[in-house]
């Protein structure tokens, strides 16, 4: 027994009514909750005590096959055998014996230049490979849902095609049709024009033929839409050189555990997430984040494994294994975005159920109806076949799925990582976007934003001075004023008071650099007025501001604040564009808060918010009506994302951020989020196009059908079409490009007033 969910492989399927069927049997088990998904051939389980064996059972009493995941493994060489691979060989196969025996045979029925004495009986030899052979995987299919009392879209065809030959074969043998000199003309509409008893074996081997192309065409789409999702599967490395005693030894990568020590030469791909402890390097990232620029990384730097070590040699310390990593965490968020199913899916679902009886019922009303009507035998035969072959759930079926392969699968090629297909429906109705200040608006990072030195001190004097004595700090005030005076000096002696400020003796001369107030008060150092007003008004802009003296006398000031992210100014531009409407909100107090806000251009500010104040302030827009989305890094955030309709988690920050939010940005850039709104409602759009196409063409075709207006062989065509069509629609999605940054005009989609406030 398992707790939690549970993951199968199935193979069998043969279309979406297949997945519906065996959704619904699993979820009849008791506590069960599953999901199965027809492109991705796998099914969610989701329950308490979850017995595997009893899913698997449950699976194969439907005439399905099941198996848990095979484990990866490190060293197994990819030699492009797959399964997937191989269904694709059989099925190229099988169709172009099957195209190179009906291509005569529809040459033949179609002109009748090309019938000689006996070609009815060529044309038979011809066709019984293909509704036989050729048909097979169709009448196998069919025969296993009958012996379990199901039908599905295999049923159709197989009934379809069996018909065809049947009738073919009845009017050789018993009817006038094998008779010498035999002719038939073609026809797009209604019954062939023969000039005895009719034959439709074209029909048989050409209906074959055209669903062969369509399932081969839907197999080669569906392989490649999941590419994505495979690549990253693949991006890991296979060994690490683990460092033991100063030995080097080379060792898969499932062996390592935490606190192991490796060495990452240049070229090499880190092996599991950790912590640079020697060396400096530029790792490149972009396979996980979607940014091409190479990030310096040195002692102390976080690195993820599967990214790739593109300068210096680095000795890593492993902090995250095997399901622990990133990279296992963004394999499972994007393997439940596209087991998932959105509301609109589901509603195809309950039709795809259904469709195959009703459609079988329909066929056999044409015909009776027909023949009541007066019709004749062969066109209400006719009518008939058409019904069958015409109607295709299957492209039902791959409208969701198939589109969000390849919209989360492109989301990871850019950073985007998309938890499930409701994400979709979410975005399209946010009006009002809350950001979150420190770590998303602003780098998270302090950096020196203004030094003012004292009359008679340069400016590198006064950075010299608080350099040197705040060497001695961690803090993060101190590294920001050490960063930007570069060369240091180390203080002779240093001493820390928490809260203060910090003293050493620096060439033999006493610095302290700390609160203004505490120099004042404490070493008895003035601050003149002009200074003292300059002080103010860096606090007010949000700055921590250091004074520094030198023996009783001031040197000067410095300021240090928080960075606003280069691109966060355009990023609440095109979130305006979008038809958001952009409120910061921040623990920070009002003064610094709103500094932010007019530097990227927010007008809503809630500043000096709790964490559960974020939470209040989150369902406060809710109630207004607003449909809000939160995009934050932090604990703090946690709540606030959870309880938004959209929440958003920018990639570095905490687990429980993440775990939190329905969208993750890997590279924690602004403007990335406003390409996930765009990517996420453009795949929420093809959706929607294919389901519409899909029932369009069901609604519009079948009575058609049943009106005697279609010949079989041009509903075969159209049926396989409009699989291929829905999954090359989503295939569309792959050319979904970022917006470069600064951009002079932001051309955004679905683009709609912000909402006021």
């Amino acid at each position: 027994m398992t707790t939690g969910d549970v993951e199968l492989d199935i193979t069998g399927m043969t279309c979406a009514s297949c997945a519906t069927r065996i959704e619904r049997k699993l979820n009849r088990l008791p506590g069960v909750e599953a999901t199965v998904n027809y492109a991705t051939e796998k099914a969610r389980v989701r329950g308490d005590d979850v017995d595997p064996a009893a899913l698997i059972a449950t699976v194969e009493s439907a005439g399905y096959q099941a198996a848990l995941p095979a484990p990866p493994v490190a060293d197994a060489p990819d030699d492009g055998t797959e399964s997937e691979d191989l269904e694709l060989v059989s099925l190229r196969r099988r169709l172009l014996i099957s195209a190179a025996l009906s291509v005569p045979v529809a040459l033949m029925s179609m002109i009748p230049a090309l019938q000689f004495e006996y070609w009815q009986w060529l044309a038979l030899t011809l066709t019984a490979p293909v509704a036989v052979w050729g048909a097979w995987p169709f009448h196998r299919a069919a025969a296993i849902n009958a012996r379990h009392g199901a039908a599905t879209m295999d049923t159709l065809i197989s009934v379809g095609v069996t018909a065809a030959f049947g009738w073919s074969l009845y009017a050789l043998f018993f009817g006038g049709a094998g008779v010498p000199g035999m002719t038939m003309t073609f026809t797009l509409i209604g019954a062939p024009q023969a000039g005895g008893h009719e034959i439709y074996l074209e029909v048989a081997a050409l209906v074959t033929v055209f669903l062969l192309a369509g399932r081969y065409a839907e197999a080669r789409a569906r392989k490649s839409s999941s590419e994505a999702l495979r690549a990253l599967l693949e991006l890991g490395a296979r060994d690490a050189v683990r460092l033991v005693d100063g030995a080097e030894q080379r060792i898969p990568v499932d062996q390592l555990v935490v606190g192991d020590t490796v060495l990452v030469r240049p070229g090499e791909k880190i092996p599991s997430d950790g912590l640079v402890v020697d060396g400096s390097s530029a790792i490149d990232a972009s396979m996980l984040t979607g940014e091409s620029v190479p990030v310096e990384v040195g002692v102390g730097s976080r690195v993820v494994g599967a990214t790739v070590n593109a300068g210096g040699r680095l000795v890593v310390e492993i902090t995250r294994v095997g399901a622990d990593t990133e990279l296992a965490r963004m394999r499972r968020l994007m393997e439940d975005a596209q087991t998932g199913k959105a509301r609109v899916q589901r509603l195809a679902d309950r039709v795809s159920a259904v469709f195959v009886p009703v459609v079988i019922l329909l066929s056999i009303a044409a015909f009776v109806g027909w023949m009541i009507a007066g019709g004749s035998l062969e066109l209400a035969f006719t009518a008939a076949v058409a019904t069958l072959i015409i109607a295709c759930p299957c492209a039902l079926g791959l409208a969701t799925p198939t589109a969000l392969l390849v919209g989360t699968g492109r989301g990871s090629q850019m950073g985007i990582l998309i938890r499930g297909p409701q994400v979709l429906e979410q975005t399209h109705d946010v009006d009002v976007i809350v950001l979150d200040k420190t770590g998303t608006v602003t780098s998270g990072t302090m950096a020196v934003s203004a030094v003012r030195p004292a009359a008679g001190i340069t400016r590198d004097e006064l950075l010299a001075a608080a350099a040197a004595v705040e060497s001695g700090s961690e803090h993060p005030v101190a590294r920001a004023i050490v960063a930007e005076a570069g060369a240091v000096s180390p203080a002779d002696t240093f001493d820390s008071h928490a809260g203060l400020g910090v003293q050493g003796m620096v060439g033999g001369s006493l610095v302290v650099a700390g609160r203004p107030a505490w120099l004042q008060e404490q070493w008895g150092i003035r601050i003149d007025d002009d200074l003292q007003k300059d002080a103010g008004a860096l606090a007010d802009g949000g700055a921590t501001v250091v004074a520094v003296g030198r023996d009783g006398s001031l040197l000067g000031l410095i300021a240090v604040a928080d960075t606003v992210k280069p691109t966060s100014a355009e990023a609440i531009a095109r979130f305006r564009a979008l038809g958001m409407t952009p409120v910061l909100l921040t623990g920070d107090n009002d003064g610094a808060a709103r500094h932010i806000a007019a530097q990227v251009g927010i007008d809503e500010v809630r500043s000096g918010v709790t964490p559960a104040g974020k939470l209040d302030a989150v369902r406060r827009l809710q109630e207004q009506g607003h449909t809000v989305a939160m995009v934050g890094d932090g604990v703090n955030d946690a709540a606030a994302l959870a309880a938004a309709d959209l929440g958003i988690a920018m990639g570095g920050g905490t687990d429980a951020a993440i775990a939190a939010s329905d969208i993750t940005v890997v590279s924690g850039d602004l403007l990335v989020v406003a390409d996930a709104v765009r990517l996420a409602r453009r795949t929420l759009r093809t959706i929607k196009g294919n389901l519409f196409w899909a029932f369009a063409y069901n609604v519009a075709a079948i009575p058609v059908a049943m009106a005697g207006l279609l010949n079989p062989l041009v509903a075969a065509a159209a049926m396989a079409l409009s699989s291929v069509f829905v999954v090359t629609n989503s295939l569309r999605l792959r050319g979904f490009r970022p917006i470069p940054p600064s951009s002079s005009t932001v051309a955004v989609e679905n683009s709609r007033a912000p909402a006021r406030l």
